[in-house]
């Protein structure tokens, strides 16, 4: 029996979002990622893979631990969600190759956003890989687009980088960081120099709009404080990937 193309990344999701999970907690903090057997973060104890199918053991189990009874953080649940609904969204707008593409994209942007959002930073070893595999999505599919994906990722980057040295020399301290360059450079080798200012446009609005829930909710916001931009442009890419390119 042959699967239609969109069931495949469905069934997929879930396990990439597994990886994932485990890819948000522990490569911040320089831990092996793909070498170490998952273990429960309060107990110790190595879990067997009856403890670790996607979805299912964490509703299974209620959240908690078999061995120690200790809450699994919910993160894991979130980003398999996440990446499920990746999948759902990209099946409703391509298949075939394109599809895949799809979400690979999302998946890599989901664990990008993901980790600045709780950590502040955005890993050399996610969002430069990006910058070569648009490049080479490019050649494959669309040739002739290759020149403006690479003039979009030289231009992503110079932008920011260029965004944050002025800020840094007209406030003496940083304010953009390098990984949010190398993120724009990552973007525009996907959907070009003409979807940058989408991109840009879009992220900026939607840290302001989260700078002004946050003050809604209480919290003081200010120049000097920091938040991470690195969501916002990510789910640009993302968007304007998926409706303008």
């Amino acid at each position: 029996m042959i699967l239609p193309s969109w069931l495949l990344p469905l069934l997929v999701a879930p396990v990439i979002g597994s990886f994932l999970a485990v890819l948000v907690r522990r490569l911040p903090g320089g831990k092996a990622v793909a070498w170490e057997r998952s273990r429960c973060e309060s107990c110790g104890r190595t879990l067997p893979w009856s403890e670790m199918i996607p979805l299912a053991s964490f509703a299974i189990q209620r959240g908690r631990c078999r061995g120690c009874g200790a809450a699994i953080h919910p993160g894991h649940l979130w980003i398999e969600l996440a990446a499920l609904a990746v999948a759902a969204w990209a099946a409703t707008m391509d298949d075939g190759p394109r599809l895949w593409a799809d979400c690979a994209l999302g998946w890599t942007l989901l664990a990008l956003a993901w980790i600045d959002a709780e950590h502040m930073i955005l890993p050399d070893v996610l969002t430069l890989p990006l910058i070569p595999a648009g490049l080479a999505w490019s050649l494959w599919v669309e040739p002739e687009a290759l020149t403006d994906r690479a003039i979009g990722a030289a231009a992503g980057y110079t932008a920011l980088r260029l965004v944050e040295l002025a800020y840094r020399r007209l406030r003496g301290r940083d304010g953009l960081g390098q990984g949010d360059a190398k993120l724009l450079a990552a973007g525009g080798a996907w959907i070009g120099w003409q979807g940058l200012g989408p991109v840009v446009l879009a992220a900026a609005l939607g840290g302001l709009a989260a700078a002004g829930l946050a003050a809604i909710r209480g919290r003081k916001v200010d120049a000097a404080t920091a938040l991470p931009f690195g969501p916002f442009l990510a789910g640009a890419i993302w968007v304007v990937w998926m409706y303008l390119t």
